[in-house]
């Protein structure tokens, strides 16, 4: 059974909260997933009521799902429960603190195989009107992004939006998340030809901005979907407190990185791993050896600083930031005691939603997989 002990690095992320020291216990209603068909009715009664109370802080890490079989995106819905995405199985759960985990439907077309199958989702910042749900999926030619419909607790099939991401078996991107203009975002991979990442034309290797409909977004820097290029594999996107914008990379055998993004640059791969110092180029804000690190999910914290799910690492890295860089050294937390990091997402009281990976090139321990909500950063 994997070891789950809290070392003692992990108070950063405890700080102002309860002295009572934490554990890895799941709550009692904390229980293998369920059919939405017959579960106990919910709260979230449709797209447009959600009459359940927003998240609340919490003082000690706790297990709000369980026996998860390759758990990939997460995302909040209004009422504080969260969607997960399972990779290999296709389904979408709804995952909630206190309560039994749900499925809320299949997404259809979905080839997994590799690194790709379901992989991202995103909720759209007007859910609550239209009810819609965003979902990065592996198909049989191409990655794509379906637009699906959540109401009356059932997820449902609506558009493509996006296609002719390249696939592969590896390097398949896969994060989606909607920015502060209201945009949706489309980190996507090389799959595994390099080259695209510089062919302005090629969706792979790139970070996408696109309409709620798949259109290119007002403002890009090349008049396409392309918002960034020279990516190798982007998984985590996030932005913080003034719109500032960050991006996790995969390296190859050197160097991973954690980006500030910017309109119309170019990050460097196959041209450059890390830090180059080239013209034309932008440099990482920290780059990492391949084993402490490869970062898929980001997030940043109440406390302004980005943390960072490691895959290989198995870590959550926390990178202060401040204007031109890190503010302060990054630091490791939660080291190998939960395994590999998927993905980390803030919900609406700070707390830090982590996805654990170990069903997938990973040692899985007894509960594994496991979604684990742990307090907000203080400083």
């Amino acid at each position: 059974m994997r070891r789950v002990a809290v070392p003692p690095v992990v108070l950063l992320l405890l700080a102002g909260c309860s002295a009572q020291p934490p554990v890895d216990a799941p709550p009692p209603s904390a229980s293998p997933v369920t059919s939405s068909r017959s579960a106990a009715p919910s709260t979230l009664a449709s797209s447009a009521t959600t009459t359940a109370p927003a998240a609340a802080p919490v003082d000690r890490p706790t297990v709000v799902a369980r026996k998860l079989n390759v758990p990939w995106g997460l995302a909040f819905l209004p009422d504080g429960s969260a969607l997960v995405t399972s990779r290999d199985e296709g389904r979408v759960l709804r995952v909630r603190r206190g309560a039994a985990t749900v499925e809320v439907g299949t997404v259809p077309g979905v080839e997994p195989g590799g690194e790709g199958g379901l992989l991202g989702v995103a909720v759209s910042p007007d859910f609550a009107s239209d009810g819609t749900v965003f979902v990065y999926l592996t198909a049989a030619e191409d990655n794509r992004v379906l637009r699906m419909t959540l109401r009356d607790k059932r997820l449902r099939e609506d558009k493509v939006v996006v296609d002719g991401i390249p696939k592969a078996i590896n390097h398949n991107g896969g994060r989606l998340a909607f920015g502060p203009d209201g945009y949706l975002y489309i980190g996507t991979g090389d799959a595994m030809d390099p080259g695209r990442s510089q062919d302005r034309e090629s969706l792979g290797g790139k970070i996408l901005r696109v309409t709620r409909d798949g259109a290119p977004a007002p403002g890009n820097p090349f008049g396409n979907r392309v918002w960034t290029l020279g990516h190798r594999n982007v998984q985590g996107l996030a932005w913080d407190g003034h719109r500032r914008m960050f991006a996790s990379e995969f390296g190859q055998n050197t160097w991973d990185e954690l980006n500030r993004i910017e309109p119309g640059r170019n990050y460097g791969w196959p041209d450059v791993e890390g830090r180059g110092g080239r013209g034309g180029f932008t440099d990482p804000l920290v780059q990492w050896p391949t084993a402490d690190a490869s970062p898929s999910g980001i997030a940043v914290g109440t406390d302004g600083a980005v943390y960072l799910a490691a895959l290989r690492g198995e870590s959550l890295w926390r990178v202060p930031i401040r204007d031109d860089g890190p503010a302060a050294e990054p630091r490791r937390l939660l080291r190998g005691d939960y395994g590999r990091l998927r993905t980390v997402e803030r919900d609406s009281a700070g707390n830090l939603w982590v996805v654990t990976s170990n069903t997938f090139r990973g040692n899985p321990g007894e509960d594994d997989d496991r979604v684990i909500v742990f307090p907000a950063a203080v400083e």
